[in-house]
């Protein structure tokens, strides 16, 4: 018996003939003239590449935690021109360790410097904050130099595994939200497309933390949730499309699913490059005022996971869900005898010709 080969009509090719449009008006049309599905096994390749990279990079690298997850203590003092690398050069002459992180916070007169070390004795702390005072001379709001200008507290590592532990309950109760949701409005199979896509966009972005050594907060937790729902509208629009444009195909003989569905994703994607566009530039400008101009280290947190799971998202929903949707909706025996009825009308058609 001879291996069943996949056609152009079952891979959603339209295979448009002498078709010599720029790229530029083939997205702007949305003609379906880019192969998204036909090609979906060359995505399927290059996601199943993308999460064995995260995923190893995840169990043998790790990740960056902040003093949130690691518990540490946290010395500031007012900013006024210090510079940081000097900052932790005092820090560590005290205490004979390097501090996690040194960063200016604030604004004009109310910026300040905040050193995350390890857990410190009290010990430690005072040879820390006389070391400070001795090189810096800083000020109480008073205006006098004083070593009391300079402020200590201890954060315990509990408190970010509670945002953490919170965060994936709550990660949970939207991914059996969604997934009921979408199989409500649209079907089963869309919305088992959407979680795996929703799952493809959390681990891609805490890969890329863990390639990058990029700080993990509970800020950063926090906005990872965030992206989520920015991921799931995306690939809501493109499934709505969809729908649309294969609503009946079982009484059709003209087009497959995977046609239709290829040709939804092209209608589409001009538009979800556009809100990627839309959706990067406000946390790029967000990165930049919150590292140059008020050193907010939160900000910057949740717009960088933002930023990575924004382009993720759009990735997934394009080139993921939908090819994955057709995959599913190929193993229904309808739909397969739909795409075999198409075929044999084109074979009786170009026969005839």
């Amino acid at each position: 018996m001879s291996t069943p080969t996949t056609t152009a009509a079952e891979s959603g090719a339209t295979a448009p003939a002498g078709r010599t449009d720029s790229l530029f008006t083939r997205l702007y049309t949305g003609t379906g003239a880019f192969g998204i599905v036909p090609n979906r096994r060359r995505f399927y390749v290059l996601t199943t590449v993308i999460v064995a990279i995260c995923l190893a990079s995840i169990i043998f690298r790790g990740f960056s935690f902040g003093i949130d997850f690691t518990g540490g203590t946290k010395l500031t003092m007012p900013a006024a021109d210090h510079d940081k690398s000097r900052v932790a050069a005092v820090v560590e002459e005290s205490v004979g360790e390097e501090p996690q992180t040194v960063q200016i916070v604030g604004a004009g007169d109310a910026r300040i410097v905040e050193v995350e070390t390890r857990f410190l004795t009290s010990d430690e702390i005072r040879a820390a904050k006389n070391a400070l005072y001795e090189e810096f001379q800083p000020v109480t709001a008073d205006g006098d130099a004083s070593v009391e200008a300079i402020g200590d507290s201890a954060r315990s590592e509990s408190w970010g595994g509670q945002v953490t532990e919170n965060a994936l309950i709550a990660l949970g109760v939207f991914l059996v939200i969604v997934f009921g949701y979408i199989a409500f409005r649209f079907e089963w199979r869309m919305a088992t497309a959407a979680i795996v896509a929703l799952l493809f966009d959390v681990l891609t972005t805490a890969g890329v933390y863990s390639l990058v050594g990029f700080e993990v907060t509970p800020a950063t937790v926090i906005g990872l949730l965030t992206i989520l729902g920015f991921s799931l509208y995306d690939t809501v629009i493109v499934f709505d499309k969809v729908e649309e444009n294969t609503r009946g195909i079982r009484h059709t003989a003209s087009r497959t699913y995977a046609e239709e569905a290829n040709l939804g994703v092209n209608q589409t994607l001009m538009r979800s490059i556009h809100t990627t566009i839309i959706g990067v530039l406000p946390l790029l400008a967000l990165v930049v005022i919150a590292v140059w101009i008020l050193g907010v280290g939160t900000l910057m947190d949740l717009a960088l996971v933002q930023m990575v799971g924004i382009i993720t998202g759009t990735f997934s929903s394009v080139f993921l869900a939908t090819p994955l949707l057709v995959s599913l909706k190929n193993r229904d025996p309808e739909i397969r005898r739909q795409t075999a009825k198409v075929l044999a009308r084109r074979e009786k058609a170009e026969t005839a010709a």
